[in-house]
């Protein structure tokens, strides 16, 4: 048995969870809605407020899904009451960020300046030039736009230059020794 799938969740107050006969499973909480498609071999009951997900088979795609599935709804639940973020740090000479309207305007050393509009259910926000914020709802949405941004500058290894997640630790390398003799 899994041992993160048989976990229960608990659904707070505030919250309202339908479970659909087709497999769809819709949180509504204060900070928005968000729906997921839960695999027909995996089961989800709601009872007094604890949701429980289960397996119909000991197959290895049913094992594999039933962590997956409870992991899912998990953070739907923590989405829609409390929400996430994600913090980048941007280092490097000229490099900054700021927000006009919805739109990120990255300078990161080309010749333009990087325009990201914030998609739906994201929000970004910039309360230092080198320091950006994404919220949502979604885990998985403000992860990859998260990822989108970093990937306009990963951060490089030798001077440290570029756009890196606020809790990431870059390796810094030793550059050229020079020529010997």
């Amino acid at each position: 048995m899994s041992r993160i799938g048989r976990l229960p969740i608990t659904v707070p107050a505030g919250v309202a969870v339908e479970i659909d006969e087709t497999g769809v499973v819709a949180v509504k909480g204060p900070k928005g809605e968000l729906r997921e498609r839960i695999s027909k071999l995996i089961g989800v009951e709601l009872q007094d407020g604890v949701i429980k997900v289960t397996r119909g088979g000991d197959d290895k795609e049913s094992r594999s899904l039933h962590g997956l599935s409870r992991t899912l709804i998990a953070n739907m639940v923590a989405g829609v009451t409390v929400g996430f973020e994600k913090k980048l740090l941007i280092s490097g000479v000229g490099y900054k960020a700021e927000k006009k309207g919805d739109v990120l305007v990255m300078s990161l050393g080309y010749s333009h300046p990087v325009e990201l509009a914030d998609p739906e259910g994201i929000a970004t926000e910039t309360p230092a030039p080198a320091e950006i914020i994404v919220r949502g709802i979604s885990k998985a949405a403000v992860g990859n736009y998260a990822a989108n941004v970093r990937g306009w500058r990963p951060p490089e290894p030798y001077k440290g230059k570029g756009i890196r997640y606020a809790d990431e630790v870059i390796r810094r390398k030793e550059g050229k020794a020079g020529a010997k003799k």
